[in-house]
């Protein structure tokens, strides 16, 4: 994928790492084999690595450069407001104003200094980012965003959806589908509890109920499955989103699908998925009274760095061999 956002990314990994001390270098840090480099979550609970409720205000402010350096402007705005509902929802649920800082941790594995491939995360509740390098490229998936509320419902954020436009594209595609479309589209009456993929390491679309294909969709539908697949792809550097899009359509849109399962009515539990050749969209909103949204990005090949490394390796054992 695009190489384009690599050196910001490795300049931003290294200040960071730059000004952490011992033990919390010592949190930060990893080797890239370690085994955790494909275990997630986006459950309440700790994590392995640096936190920024303990980082210094300069360190925290570096941590989060990094965050932007990976996600581009748009997806690091999300990545915030995520944080920052988190505070919301914490305040809500006990009543206090801040408990004790912001729990999302920071890692990275292997050494963004050498010539080796490395990869640097930053993981806690509803936030899940997830970039690998190697050969001066870089990966971006697995990328899980949620917000729970969905709305906030009181207080001085009444109002506030940090997803909105998620779900808005999603449910206008599907109120603008031709009733023989609809049919195609809803593949189940009820919505899974959940995104179906979970956290699972490795994404596997057979046996996914496909739902309605882009080739037989309007135009005006087509442009809102367009819409809906790019605003994703804003979780990402400008680069490696248009890069990602421009695969989209060398593998052809008409490969692409729109699937809905549960109500098309606000406040009910709702579910969609949009796949193609490339990528893999899920949107689940049904816990807590439908008000609380989980969302992913998964790509088949170039999660984890996928075949990014594989090229890599290969082009190491040539150059050995």
């Amino acid at each position: 994928m695009s190489g384009a956002d690599v050196p910001a990314m490795r300049e931003a990994a290294l200040r960071f790492l730059a000004a952490l001390d011992g033990e919390r270098a010592a949190a930060a840090r990893t080797g890239f084999g370690s085994a955790e480099r494909t275990e997630w979550s986006y459950l309440p609970g700790p994590r392995p690595g640096l936190p920024l409720v303990e980082m210094t205000a300069d360190q925290e402010e570096l941590a989060l450069a990094l965050l932007e350096a990976g996600c581009g402007a748009a997806g690091a705005e999300v990545a915030r407001a995520i944080i920052a509902l988190e505070r919301i929802r914490r305040r809500l649920v006990t009543g206090v104003e801040e408990i004790d800082g912001d729990r999302y941790w920071f890692r990275i594995f292997g050494d963004p200094a050498g010539d080796g491939p490395w990869m640097w995360r930053v993981n806690g509740h509803h936030l899940a980012v997830h970039v690998t390098v190697a050969g001066g490229e870089c990966t971006v998936t697995p990328s899980f965003l949620g917000s729970e509320p969905a709305m906030v419902l009181s207080g001085p954020q009444r109002g506030l959806r940090v997803l909105a436009e998620e779900e808005e594209l999603g449910r206008a595609l599907l109120a603008g589908l031709a009733p023989h479309q609809r049919h195609a589209a809803i593949v189940a009456e009820t919505a899974p509890d959940d995104i179906l993929t979970r956290v699972d390491p490795v994404v596997e679309l057979a046996g996914f109920a496909p739902g309605v294909a882009y080739g037989g969709l309007s135009a005006s539908s087509q442009d809102l499955l367009e819409r809906l697949v790019r605003r994703y792809f804003q979780r990402a550097p400008a680069g490696y989103a248009e890069a990602s899009w421009r695969r989209v359509l060398d593998a052809g849109l008409d490969q692409v699908t729109f699937a809905w399962a549960g109500s098309d009515r606000r406040g009910e539990g709702h579910y969609y998925r949009v796949a193609g050749p490339t990528f893999l969209l899920e949107y689940d909103n049904t816990q807590d009274d439908a008000n609380h949204v989980h969302s992913v990005w998964r790509d088949p090949r170039h999660d984890w760095g996928g075949d990014l490394l594989a090229r890599h390796y290969a082009d190491d054992h040539r150059l050995s061999g």
